[in-house]
Protein backbone atom coordinates (compact mmCIF):
# COMPACT_ATOMS: atom_id res chain seq x y z
CA UNK A 1 0.00 0.00 0.00
CA UNK A 2 2.67 2.50 0.81
CA UNK A 3 4.33 2.08 -2.60
CA UNK A 4 0.79 2.65 -3.82
CA UNK A 5 0.87 5.77 -2.26
CA UNK A 6 3.89 7.37 -4.32
CA UNK A 7 1.45 8.49 -6.59
CA UNK A 8 -0.69 11.19 -5.63
CA UNK A 9 -2.09 13.10 -8.83
CA UNK A 10 -2.89 16.06 -9.75
CA UNK A 11 -5.49 19.56 -3.75
CA UNK A 12 -12.67 33.63 0.05
CA UNK A 13 -13.01 36.52 -0.73
CA UNK A 14 -12.19 40.44 0.32
CA UNK A 15 -8.62 41.42 -0.10
CA UNK A 16 -7.50 41.26 3.55
CA UNK A 17 -7.03 45.03 4.32
CA UNK A 18 -4.30 44.75 6.74
CA UNK A 19 -0.81 45.54 5.39
CA UNK A 20 2.76 45.01 6.52
CA UNK A 21 4.17 48.19 8.61
CA UNK A 22 7.28 49.79 7.20
CA UNK A 23 10.04 49.73 9.37
CA UNK A 24 8.84 46.59 11.44
CA UNK A 25 11.85 45.48 13.22
CA UNK A 26 12.31 41.71 12.09
CA UNK A 27 11.37 38.64 14.86
CA UNK A 28 13.55 36.26 15.80
CA UNK A 29 12.55 32.77 14.11
CA UNK A 30 11.25 30.98 16.54
CA UNK A 31 9.69 33.90 19.32
CA UNK A 32 5.97 33.33 19.01
CA UNK A 33 3.33 36.29 19.21
CA UNK A 34 2.13 36.68 22.66
CA UNK A 35 -1.12 38.63 22.20
CA UNK A 36 -3.98 38.15 24.28
CA UNK A 37 -6.79 36.13 22.88
CA UNK A 38 -9.95 37.82 21.27
CA UNK A 39 -12.33 35.45 23.35
CA UNK A 40 -12.16 32.28 24.68
CA UNK A 41 -14.65 30.76 22.35
CA UNK A 42 -13.08 32.40 19.26
CA UNK A 43 -9.41 31.21 20.27
CA UNK A 44 -7.66 27.95 19.12
CA UNK A 45 -4.35 26.61 19.67
CA UNK A 46 -4.31 25.37 15.52
CA UNK A 47 -6.45 27.39 13.07
CA UNK A 48 -6.74 25.92 9.69
CA UNK A 49 -7.80 28.31 6.79
CA UNK A 50 -9.23 25.97 4.26
CA UNK A 51 -11.18 22.28 4.24
CA UNK A 52 -9.15 21.35 0.67
CA UNK A 53 -6.66 18.08 1.14
CA UNK A 54 -3.34 20.16 2.64
CA UNK A 55 -6.28 21.74 5.61
CA UNK A 56 -7.65 18.37 6.00
CA UNK A 57 -4.90 16.54 6.43
CA UNK A 58 -3.02 18.90 8.75
CA UNK A 59 -6.19 19.48 10.84
CA UNK A 60 -6.17 15.40 11.13
CA UNK A 61 -2.16 15.64 12.40
CA UNK A 62 -3.37 18.71 14.81
CA UNK A 63 -5.85 17.09 16.48
CA UNK A 64 -3.80 14.04 17.26
CA UNK A 65 -0.92 16.92 18.38
CA UNK A 66 -2.84 19.26 20.45
CA UNK A 67 -6.33 17.67 20.62
CA UNK A 68 -9.50 18.01 19.08
CA UNK A 69 -11.31 20.60 20.82
CA UNK A 70 -8.08 22.91 20.38
CA UNK A 71 -8.17 22.88 16.19
CA UNK A 72 -10.62 24.47 14.04
CA UNK A 73 -10.85 24.37 10.53
CA UNK A 74 -12.20 27.18 8.48
CA UNK A 75 -14.31 25.99 5.18
CA UNK A 76 -17.45 27.16 3.58
CA UNK A 77 -17.84 24.56 0.94
CA UNK A 78 -20.28 21.58 1.79
CA UNK A 79 -18.61 18.76 -1.22
CA UNK A 80 -15.38 17.86 -0.74
CA UNK A 81 -13.68 16.91 -4.06
CA UNK A 82 -11.06 14.41 -5.13
CA UNK A 83 -10.13 16.66 -8.02
CA UNK A 84 -7.81 14.04 -9.03
CA UNK A 85 -10.51 11.96 -10.55
CA UNK A 86 -11.89 14.88 -13.00
CA UNK A 87 -9.45 14.07 -16.04
CA UNK A 88 -11.28 10.38 -15.81
CA UNK A 89 -14.19 12.20 -15.34
CA UNK A 90 -13.98 14.14 -18.43
CA UNK A 91 -12.60 11.35 -20.62
CA UNK A 92 -15.76 9.60 -19.57
CA UNK A 93 -14.00 6.21 -17.39
CA UNK A 94 -15.31 8.00 -13.92
CA UNK A 95 -18.58 9.49 -12.41
CA UNK A 96 -18.05 12.43 -11.05
CA UNK A 97 -20.00 11.52 -8.09
CA UNK A 98 -17.18 9.25 -7.34
CA UNK A 99 -14.98 12.50 -6.36
CA UNK A 100 -17.16 14.02 -4.17
CA UNK A 101 -17.88 13.43 -0.07
CA UNK A 102 -19.81 15.70 1.98
CA UNK A 103 -17.30 18.12 3.81
CA UNK A 104 -18.41 16.65 7.20
CA UNK A 105 -17.98 13.15 6.39
CA UNK A 106 -13.70 14.43 6.11
CA UNK A 107 -13.46 16.98 8.89
CA UNK A 108 -11.91 15.34 11.67
CA UNK A 109 -14.18 14.03 14.52
CA UNK A 110 -14.14 16.05 17.59
CA UNK A 111 -12.27 19.10 15.45
CA UNK A 112 -14.35 22.17 14.80
CA UNK A 113 -15.52 23.06 11.51
CA UNK A 114 -16.34 26.80 11.19
CA UNK A 115 -18.28 27.39 8.02
CA UNK A 116 -17.42 30.21 6.95
CA UNK A 117 -14.43 32.40 5.02
CA UNK A 118 -11.73 34.32 6.45
CA UNK A 119 -11.69 38.01 5.03
CA UNK A 120 -8.49 39.31 6.18
CA UNK A 121 -5.42 38.70 8.34
CA UNK A 122 -4.39 40.30 11.34
CA UNK A 123 -0.85 38.12 11.95
CA UNK A 124 0.48 40.73 14.42
CA UNK A 125 -2.25 39.91 16.45
CA UNK A 126 -2.45 36.35 16.08
CA UNK A 127 -6.11 37.08 14.62
CA UNK A 128 -7.56 36.20 11.46
CA UNK A 129 -11.40 38.03 10.30
CA UNK A 130 -14.06 35.91 8.99
CA UNK A 131 -17.56 36.86 7.53
CA UNK A 132 -19.86 39.23 9.63
CA UNK A 133 -16.58 40.90 11.37
CA UNK A 134 -16.00 37.55 13.07
CA UNK A 135 -12.64 37.50 14.71
CA UNK A 136 -10.95 34.50 15.60
CA UNK A 137 -7.85 34.09 17.32
CA UNK A 138 -4.66 31.58 16.99
CA UNK A 139 -1.35 30.09 18.55
CA UNK A 140 -0.84 28.79 15.36
CA UNK A 141 -2.18 29.14 11.93
CA UNK A 142 -2.02 27.01 8.89
CA UNK A 143 -2.92 28.18 5.67
CA UNK A 144 -4.14 26.09 3.01
CA UNK A 145 -6.67 27.97 0.93
CA UNK A 146 -5.67 26.17 -2.74
CA UNK A 147 -5.88 28.62 -5.88
CA UNK A 148 -8.57 30.35 -7.60
CA UNK A 149 -9.91 29.88 -10.98
CA UNK A 150 -10.82 33.02 -12.75
CA UNK A 151 -12.62 31.78 -16.22
CA UNK A 152 -13.78 35.38 -16.10
CA UNK A 153 -10.09 36.40 -17.15
CA UNK A 154 -11.28 35.01 -20.93
CA UNK A 155 -13.27 36.96 -22.98
CA UNK A 156 -16.94 34.96 -23.00
CA UNK A 157 -16.52 32.68 -20.10
CA UNK A 158 -17.88 31.75 -17.99
CA UNK A 159 -21.14 32.31 -19.85
CA UNK A 160 -19.85 30.22 -22.91
CA UNK A 161 -19.97 27.19 -20.41
CA UNK A 162 -24.17 27.21 -21.79
CA UNK A 163 -22.98 26.14 -25.06
CA UNK A 164 -22.35 23.05 -26.01
CA UNK A 165 -19.30 21.37 -27.62
CA UNK A 166 -16.29 23.19 -24.45
CA UNK A 167 -15.99 21.88 -21.24
CA UNK A 168 -13.18 22.13 -18.31
CA UNK A 169 -11.79 19.54 -16.13
CA UNK A 170 -10.71 22.02 -13.33
CA UNK A 171 -14.54 22.49 -12.19
CA UNK A 172 -17.06 20.37 -11.00
CA UNK A 173 -19.87 22.65 -12.73
CA UNK A 174 -18.22 22.11 -16.07
CA UNK A 175 -16.08 18.80 -15.94
CA UNK A 176 -19.11 16.75 -17.00
CA UNK A 177 -19.54 19.24 -20.00
CA UNK A 178 -16.06 17.79 -21.40
CA UNK A 179 -16.94 14.34 -21.50
CA UNK A 180 -20.27 15.35 -23.51
CA UNK A 181 -18.36 17.58 -26.06
CA UNK A 182 -15.89 14.46 -26.45
CA UNK A 183 -18.84 12.03 -26.88
CA UNK A 184 -20.64 14.24 -29.63
CA UNK A 185 -17.89 14.93 -31.36
CA UNK A 186 -18.35 14.58 -35.04
CA UNK A 187 -15.74 16.03 -37.47
CA UNK A 188 -13.24 19.10 -36.75
CA UNK A 189 -10.65 20.53 -34.58
CA UNK A 190 -10.30 19.27 -30.87
CA UNK A 191 -8.66 21.83 -29.07
CA UNK A 192 -7.11 21.78 -25.56
CA UNK A 193 -5.50 25.14 -23.78
CA UNK A 194 -2.65 25.68 -21.26
CA UNK A 195 -2.85 29.32 -19.54
CA UNK A 196 -0.42 32.18 -19.53
CA UNK A 197 -0.92 31.64 -15.34
CA UNK A 198 0.65 29.19 -13.05
CA UNK A 199 -1.89 26.32 -12.63
CA UNK A 200 -2.32 23.54 -10.58
CA UNK A 201 -1.89 19.83 -12.00
CA UNK A 202 0.03 21.18 -14.53
CA UNK A 203 -0.10 18.04 -16.59
CA UNK A 204 -4.10 17.81 -16.60
CA UNK A 205 -4.73 20.35 -19.75
CA UNK A 206 -2.77 17.56 -22.21
CA UNK A 207 -3.99 14.25 -20.03
CA UNK A 208 -7.39 14.94 -21.67
CA UNK A 209 -5.92 15.93 -24.99
CA UNK A 210 -4.64 11.96 -24.96
CA UNK A 211 -8.09 10.43 -23.44
CA UNK A 212 -9.49 12.18 -26.31
CA UNK A 213 -7.27 10.65 -29.09
CA UNK A 214 -8.15 7.17 -27.69
CA UNK A 215 -11.89 7.52 -27.63
CA UNK A 216 -12.07 9.08 -31.16
CA UNK A 217 -9.84 6.36 -32.37
CA UNK A 218 -11.80 4.01 -30.28
CA UNK A 219 -14.91 5.52 -31.60
CA UNK A 220 -13.96 5.43 -35.52
CA UNK A 221 -13.51 9.12 -35.57
CA UNK A 222 -9.86 9.99 -35.16
CA UNK A 223 -9.31 10.72 -39.23
CA UNK A 224 -12.47 13.77 -38.74
CA UNK A 225 -10.35 14.91 -36.16
CA UNK A 226 -7.65 17.66 -35.45
CA UNK A 227 -6.08 17.86 -32.54
CA UNK A 228 -4.20 20.71 -31.17
CA UNK A 229 -2.41 21.50 -27.83
CA UNK A 230 -2.29 25.47 -27.97
CA UNK A 231 -0.12 25.89 -24.73
CA UNK A 232 1.33 29.64 -23.26
CA UNK A 233 4.75 27.79 -22.08
CA UNK A 234 6.98 26.83 -24.55
CA UNK A 235 7.94 22.93 -23.65
CA UNK A 236 5.50 20.22 -23.57
CA UNK A 237 6.84 19.71 -19.47
CA UNK A 238 9.32 21.06 -17.66
CA UNK A 239 10.87 17.95 -17.05
CA UNK A 240 13.06 16.30 -20.35
CA UNK A 241 13.19 13.04 -19.55
CA UNK A 242 8.91 12.98 -19.25
CA UNK A 243 9.41 15.96 -21.87
CA UNK A 244 11.04 13.68 -24.39
CA UNK A 245 8.64 10.81 -23.99
CA UNK A 246 5.30 13.21 -24.87
CA UNK A 247 7.15 14.17 -27.33
CA UNK A 248 7.21 10.72 -29.02
CA UNK A 249 3.46 10.06 -27.93
CA UNK A 250 2.74 13.71 -29.84
CA UNK A 251 4.58 12.35 -33.02
CA UNK A 252 3.01 8.99 -33.13
CA UNK A 253 -0.51 10.37 -32.44
CA UNK A 254 -0.21 13.28 -35.16
CA UNK A 255 -1.32 15.44 -32.59
CA UNK A 256 -0.29 19.00 -32.81
CA UNK A 257 1.52 21.65 -30.47
CA UNK A 258 1.36 25.06 -30.67
CA UNK A 259 3.24 26.58 -28.24
CA UNK A 260 3.33 30.37 -26.49
CA UNK A 261 -0.40 30.63 -27.46
CA UNK A 262 -2.58 31.95 -24.42
CA UNK A 263 -6.63 31.73 -25.02
CA UNK A 264 -7.88 35.05 -24.32
CA UNK A 265 -12.02 34.58 -25.65
CA UNK A 266 -14.23 32.51 -26.53
CA UNK A 267 -17.26 33.07 -28.94
CA UNK A 268 -19.23 29.89 -27.69
CA UNK A 269 -22.28 30.27 -30.46
CA UNK A 270 -19.47 30.59 -33.53
CA UNK A 271 -17.36 28.00 -31.80
CA UNK A 272 -14.11 30.41 -32.50
CA UNK A 273 -11.53 30.32 -30.14
CA UNK A 274 -9.06 33.27 -30.11
CA UNK A 275 -5.53 32.96 -28.83
CA UNK A 276 -2.45 35.59 -28.58
CA UNK A 277 0.33 35.12 -30.06
CA UNK A 278 2.89 35.73 -26.64
CA UNK A 279 5.88 35.85 -28.88
CA UNK A 280 4.43 38.49 -31.01
CA UNK A 281 2.30 40.96 -29.29
CA UNK A 282 -0.98 42.38 -30.43
CA UNK A 283 -0.63 39.39 -33.00
CA UNK A 284 -4.05 37.48 -32.13
CA UNK A 285 -5.78 33.66 -33.95
CA UNK A 286 -8.87 32.27 -34.48
CA UNK A 287 -9.86 28.61 -34.74
CA UNK A 288 -12.82 27.63 -35.41
CA UNK A 289 -13.44 24.33 -32.74
CA UNK A 290 -15.79 21.15 -32.51
CA UNK A 291 -14.59 20.67 -28.94
CA UNK A 292 -12.81 22.86 -26.62
CA UNK A 293 -11.43 22.32 -23.47
CA UNK A 294 -10.55 25.24 -21.65
CA UNK A 295 -7.59 25.47 -18.75
CA UNK A 296 -8.81 28.41 -17.05
CA UNK A 297 -6.03 31.05 -15.96
CA UNK A 298 -5.28 30.96 -12.05
CA UNK A 299 -3.89 32.65 -9.30
CA UNK A 300 -4.37 33.26 -5.22
CA UNK A 301 -7.35 33.56 -3.61
CA UNK A 302 -8.42 36.92 -3.69
CA UNK A 303 -8.03 37.54 0.46
CA UNK A 304 -4.37 36.43 -0.26
CA UNK A 305 -3.62 39.35 -2.55
CA UNK A 306 -2.03 42.15 -0.57
CA UNK A 307 -2.11 40.88 3.07
CA UNK A 308 0.28 40.44 5.55
CA UNK A 309 1.03 36.92 4.82
CA UNK A 310 1.88 37.12 1.37
CA UNK A 311 4.44 37.92 -1.05
CA UNK A 312 4.49 40.39 -4.09
CA UNK A 313 2.08 37.99 -5.94
CA UNK A 314 -0.31 36.97 -3.78
CA UNK A 315 1.02 33.58 -2.68
CA UNK A 316 1.66 32.99 1.01
CA UNK A 317 5.37 33.53 1.70
CA UNK A 318 6.83 30.20 3.28
CA UNK A 319 10.23 28.87 3.45
CA UNK A 320 10.89 26.42 0.51
CA UNK A 321 12.67 23.90 2.75
CA UNK A 322 10.27 23.97 6.33
CA UNK A 323 7.18 25.60 4.97
CA UNK A 324 7.48 28.05 7.85
CA UNK A 325 6.45 31.69 7.08
CA UNK A 326 9.13 33.48 6.56
CA UNK A 327 8.22 37.09 8.70
CA UNK A 328 5.50 35.05 10.88
CA UNK A 329 6.42 32.07 12.66
CA UNK A 330 3.70 30.87 14.11
CA UNK A 331 2.16 30.60 10.67
CA UNK A 332 2.76 28.11 8.03
CA UNK A 333 1.45 27.44 4.73
CA UNK A 334 0.51 24.05 2.79
CA UNK A 335 -0.28 23.80 -0.91
CA UNK A 336 -1.63 25.49 -3.75
CA UNK A 337 -1.83 28.97 -1.97
CA UNK A 338 1.97 28.95 -1.36
CA UNK A 339 4.99 30.48 -3.10
CA UNK A 340 7.13 26.86 -2.89
CA UNK A 341 8.36 26.88 -6.57
CA UNK A 342 7.27 23.40 -7.29
CA UNK A 343 4.10 22.07 -8.93
CA UNK A 344 0.96 22.40 -7.72
CA UNK A 345 -0.97 18.73 -6.77
CA UNK A 346 -2.03 16.83 -4.29
CA UNK A 347 1.10 14.65 -4.28
CA UNK A 348 2.97 17.52 -3.39
CA UNK A 349 0.47 18.50 -0.22
CA UNK A 350 1.07 14.53 0.57
CA UNK A 351 5.25 15.27 0.55
CA UNK A 352 4.54 18.86 2.11
CA UNK A 353 2.01 17.36 5.24
CA UNK A 354 5.04 15.02 6.25
CA UNK A 355 7.76 17.96 6.56
CA UNK A 356 4.97 20.27 8.12
CA UNK A 357 3.81 17.93 10.75
CA UNK A 358 7.71 18.09 11.90
CA UNK A 359 8.23 21.47 11.31
CA UNK A 360 5.35 22.38 14.09
CA UNK A 361 5.94 19.83 16.48
CA UNK A 362 9.61 21.23 16.58
CA UNK A 363 8.22 25.02 16.73
CA UNK A 364 5.94 24.01 19.22
CA UNK A 365 8.91 22.87 21.72
CA UNK A 366 11.16 26.31 20.59
CA UNK A 367 13.40 24.22 18.27
CA UNK A 368 14.68 24.55 15.23
CA UNK A 369 13.07 22.67 12.11
CA UNK A 370 15.30 19.98 10.95
CA UNK A 371 12.79 18.15 8.22
CA UNK A 372 13.46 19.65 4.88
CA UNK A 373 11.17 19.44 1.76
CA UNK A 374 12.85 18.61 -1.39
CA UNK A 375 10.50 19.87 -4.17
CA UNK A 376 9.00 16.62 -4.28
CA UNK A 377 6.00 16.28 -6.53
CA UNK A 378 4.32 13.91 -9.06
CA UNK A 379 1.89 14.17 -11.83
CA UNK A 380 0.56 10.68 -13.29
CA UNK A 381 0.46 11.26 -17.19
CA UNK A 382 -2.84 9.85 -18.16
CA UNK A 383 -1.79 8.76 -22.24
CA UNK A 384 -4.94 6.42 -22.68
CA UNK A 385 -7.57 4.39 -20.99
CA UNK A 386 -5.16 2.07 -19.93
CA UNK A 387 -2.03 3.75 -19.88
CA UNK A 388 -0.18 6.63 -17.40
CA UNK A 389 3.64 8.02 -17.52
CA UNK A 390 4.37 8.66 -13.77
CA UNK A 391 6.57 11.97 -13.64
CA UNK A 392 7.88 12.40 -9.93
CA UNK A 393 10.28 14.50 -9.43
CA UNK A 394 12.17 17.98 -7.39
CA UNK A 395 12.82 21.32 -7.14
CA UNK A 396 15.10 21.07 -10.07
CA UNK A 397 13.04 19.44 -12.17
CA UNK A 398 14.79 17.03 -11.78
CA UNK A 399 13.13 13.36 -11.62
CA UNK A 400 12.87 11.81 -7.85
CA UNK A 401 11.47 8.69 -8.97
CA UNK A 402 10.08 5.88 -6.43
CA UNK A 403 10.24 2.93 -8.68
CA UNK A 404 13.50 1.32 -10.10
CA UNK A 405 12.11 1.09 -13.54
CA UNK A 406 11.95 3.40 -16.06
CA UNK A 407 9.27 5.63 -15.27
CA UNK A 408 9.40 7.55 -18.76
CA UNK A 409 7.30 4.35 -20.01
CA UNK A 410 3.57 4.30 -20.23
CA UNK A 411 2.39 1.60 -18.10
CA UNK A 412 -0.91 0.00 -17.64
CA UNK A 413 -0.07 -0.95 -13.85
CA UNK A 414 0.28 2.97 -13.33
CA UNK A 415 -2.78 3.56 -14.94
CA UNK A 416 -4.87 1.90 -12.53
CA UNK A 417 -2.93 2.85 -9.41
CA UNK A 418 -4.22 6.19 -10.41
CA UNK A 419 -7.83 5.34 -11.23
CA UNK A 420 -8.62 2.72 -8.80
CA UNK A 421 -6.00 3.01 -6.04
CA UNK A 422 -4.93 6.25 -5.41
CA UNK A 423 -8.81 7.32 -4.73
CA UNK A 424 -8.69 4.51 -1.89
CA UNK A 425 -5.47 6.01 -0.65
CA UNK A 426 -6.89 9.66 -0.77
CA UNK A 427 -9.78 9.18 1.46
CA UNK A 428 -8.25 7.02 4.16
CA UNK A 429 -4.51 7.59 4.85
CA UNK A 430 -3.67 11.03 3.05
CA UNK A 431 -6.98 13.04 4.46
CA UNK A 432 -6.97 11.07 7.56
CA UNK A 433 -3.35 12.49 8.18
CA UNK A 434 -1.59 9.14 7.78
CA UNK A 435 0.52 9.11 4.42
CA UNK A 436 3.34 12.13 4.21
CA UNK A 437 4.78 11.43 0.62
CA UNK A 438 6.69 8.51 -0.50
CA UNK A 439 10.53 9.43 0.26
CA UNK A 440 10.10 6.28 3.08
CA UNK A 441 8.81 3.82 0.16
CA UNK A 442 11.79 5.31 -2.35
CA UNK A 443 14.73 4.63 0.36
CA UNK A 444 13.02 1.10 0.44
CA UNK A 445 12.61 0.59 -3.04
CA UNK A 446 16.47 1.64 -3.86
CA UNK A 447 17.69 -0.70 -1.55
CA UNK A 448 15.95 -3.50 -3.47
CA UNK A 449 13.73 -4.43 -0.77
CA UNK A 450 10.25 -4.90 -2.29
Amino acid sequence: MSAIGAVFSCSCLRSGVWLLKPGMQKMSSFSLHTAARCAAKDYYEVLVLGGGAGGIAMSARMKRKVGAGNVAVVEPSKTHYYQPLWTLVGGGAKQLAASARPMGSVMPKGVEWIKSRVTAFDPDKNCVWLENDIKVSYKYLIIALGISLHYEKIKGLPEGFNHPKIGSNYSAQTVEKTWRALHDFKEGNAIFTFPNTPVKCAGAPQKIMYLSDAYLRKTGKRSKANIMFNTSLGVIFAVKKYADALLEIIKDRNLTVNYKRNLIEVRADKQEAVFENLDKPGVTEVHQYEMLHVTPPMGPPPVLINSPVSDESGWVDVDKETLQHKKYPNVFGIGDCTNLPTSKTAAAVAAQSGVLDKTISLVMKNELPVKKYDGYTSCPLVTGYNKVILAEFDYNAQPLETFPIDQSKERATMYHMKADMMPLLYWNALLKGYWGGPAPVRKLMHLGLK
